[in-house]
């Protein structure tokens, strides 16, 4: 009994649900009679792909009138703080591949801007709006194209677009829009050699831009630096070793690293590698190859600094009862290590300036950075700005080495200008000829009287002759 009206109140449900399906049909359902298909931004970074607010750029905005539809108007409207005043508005009715000739009339107002058509675009047809001179909010975020359109049934809601991505209006895009609007930048980037190599706005983007590049060679070069001096030593030394394996082996690494390109080296490391199963971050093995390749060019250096000190000293060691390794650790390192700073600098100038040739492999390095900045640009500019972040450290290092390689020879010479007596007393230049003149004077005077003395004797004619 009970089991029979359960079944019972089953099947009423059943039939209820039945029933409200078959309502849902019959009742017509809202549909859009106007889809937006999409909505763009053109980046109006310098140099960039960014869309920065604030800053004038353009919106193009593309919807399709649906089946059986009729559309007057459109209206388009961005979040609070755009700006379509001053703009200029192409409206472009497609059928198909074809333009369809529907005339419009366009009315803008803060953040709203209203397109009116002549005659109501049917189904089929695709509107598409270009706001040239448009802006979006200073403060950037992602931005909502909402809005309304007008049909045969009144004003309806139009769907929003894809979220588009904008940043925020800095002060270096503030620095750069005023550059922009400056008549003496102007008139210096209309010249075809300046604008393509020093464009000021570039040059500032790019200053921002490539900093992360430019750190990255530092530390490229800082970290692989102890490592090739670690190894240049261990193969000067090799070099001038008793054995002949030895002296083979260093050989044939020196001239082999300095005798090929350093790109050919990075490329069978960053290539090679890989095939033989050996996968190394990108970064650690640009430290590698630089430390390998300059280790080479400093056991030259090391070999030299070695073999310039005297050979007494290593005989002087001995007699003392030193070992072969008492005596370069104590005595001989130290004075080469003090001569060859200035080219070691030097070396090392040339191994921070190599580390462009990492770009060539995907190393997002300074010269990476710049090269991708000049691709999106097509402006040499960034490889300018690139140049002057090399000249940041290479300048005071060479100015350094010139310094060192002073001091160094004052040294050798005996420690520069030698010290004045106690007694001695500074002279104007009339006092030092008076006194040459008077000297002068005196020598001759000697000189009479001895042409008087007579000759006692062949030395005393010698004597009085040299007098």
């Amino acid at each position: 009994m009970g089991h029979t009206a359960t079944g019972k109140r089953t099947a009423v449900a059943a039939r209820i649900a039945a029933l409200a399906v078959a309502l849902m049909l019959l009742v017509p359902t809202s549909a859009f009679a106007l889809t937006t298909n999409k909505a763009t931004a053109r980046p109006n970074e310098d140099g960039g792909s960014s869309v920065i607010g604030g800053l004038p750029t353009r919106l193009t905005w593309e919807g399709s009138v649906e089946d059986g539809e009729e559309v007057t108007e459109v209206t388009l409207t961005l979040p609070e703080g755009s700006s379509f005043d001053g703009s200029t508005t192409k409206v472009t009715v497609l059928e198909g591949l074809s333009r369809a000739s529907i005339d419009s009339e366009v009315a803008a107002s803060g953040s709203m801007l209203t397109v009116s058509f002549a005659e109501p675009a049917t189904s089929g047809l695709l509107l598409r709006l270009e706001v040239e001179g448009m802006h979006f909010p200073d403060d950037g975020g992602d931005v909502v194209v909402s809005g309304t359109y007008v049909n045969q049934a009144g004003t309806q809601t139009l769907t929003d677009s894809k979220p588009i991505k904008t940043i925020a209006n800095t002060s270096l895009q503030k620095m750069i829009a005023s550059l922009d609007a400056n008549p003496v930048v102007a008139a210096w980037n209309s010249n075809p050699f300046l604008g393509m190599f020093f464009k000021p706005q570039l040059l500032v983007t790019a200053f921002s831009t490539l900093v992360p590049g430019w750190l990255l060679c530092l530390v490229i070069v800082v970290v692989a630096y102890p490592f090739a001096i670690i190894l240049g030593l261990i193969f000067a030394l090799m070099k001038i070793s008793k054995s002949r394996l030895l002296r083979a082996i260093a050989i044939l690494y020196i001239n082999i690293l300095r005798g090929t390109p350093l790109f050919l080296q990075i490329y069978i490391m960053f290539f090679g590698l890989p095939m033989m199963n050996i996968n190394i971050d990108n970064n650690v093995l640009g430290v590698i190859v630089i430390a390998i390749n300059a280790s080479a060019y400093l056991a030259e250096i090391f070999r030299a600094g070695i073999q310039s000190i005297p050979q007494g000293q290593y005989e002087a060691a001995s007699s003392l009862g030193m070992s072969y390794f008492q005596t370069m650790f104590d005595i001989i390192l130290p004075q080469t290590i003090r001569r060859v700073i200035p080219t070691v600098t030097s070396d090392f100038i040339t191994s921070y300036k190599d580390t462009s040739l990492l770009s060539s492999v995907g190393v997002m390095e300074l010269m990476m950075f710049a090269k991708n900045l000049t691709s999106v640009s097509g402006n040499m500019t960034p490889y300018v700005a690139a140049a002057i972040f090399y000249l940041i450290v290479t300048l005071p290092l060479i100015k350094a080495v010139g310094i060192v390689e002073e001091r160094i020879a004052n040294s050798e010479r005996g420690g520069g200008p030698r010290p004045k007596d106690k007694g001695a007393k500074d002279m104007s230049v009339a006092e030092a000829e008076a006194k040459l003149s008077e000297l002068a004077v005196h020598a001759s005077a000697l000189d009479d009287e001895h042409a008087f003395v007579p000759s006692l004797s062949p030395m005393n004619a010698s004597f009085g002759t040299e007098v």
